[in-house]
């Protein structure tokens, strides 16, 4: 976990958290595929991971993905980068920054990372944001939202 060496703010009970992730898409047939992954607390989400030592962004993207998914992709265009804080576990208050890119899947076997997610597969474009509307965390509504717009994707109920 990537960590930053000076509390920021707060004190010395306030972390910095750097974490990279996707929404990775695929061309099947003419369709275009969405991938989500449900994670261990049973939500519909997407792949993301904590940065490591001397990685950018996108490398620790497309290791993340790979490692939770089995889904080697590449970069097609940054999305958004979404922060929020959370309680840590020994009671810190951690700064958590994720940076979000749309990932054009290119190789690999699709197969969950047990130890880390519940499951992951492939959805139309309406499934996918019908899940993430239903079962999803509210802060990657933007994100899914700004893939789409990038794929050139129109869904029902998407703002």
């Amino acid at each position: 976990m990537f960590k930053a060496d000076q509390p920021r703010g707060r004190g010395a009970s306030e972390m910095k958290e750097i974490s990279a992730g996707g929404v990775v898409y695929r061309r099947v047939d003419g369709r275009i595929e969405i991938q989500l992954i449900r994670d261990r607390f049973g939500r519909m989400t997407l792949p993301k991971g904590k940065m490591e030592p001397g990685e950018t962004t996108w490398q620790t993207a497309l290791r993340e993905i790979e490692e939770e998914t089995g889904i080697r992709g590449r970069i097609a265009a940054p999305i958004d980068r979404v922060t929020y804080t959370y309680t840590g576990r020994d009671n810190e208050t951690v700064e958590k920054e994720v940076h979000y890119y749309l990932v054009e899947a290119v190789g690999g076997a699709l197969r969950a990372q047990e130890e880390e997610i519940g499951g992951v597969g492939w959805h139309s474009p309406g499934e996918a944001w019908r899940l993430q509307r239903a079962e999803g965390y509210d802060n990657n509504d933007r994100v899914l939202a700004g893939a789409f717009r990038l794929l050139g994707i129109g869904v029902d109920g998407l703002d």
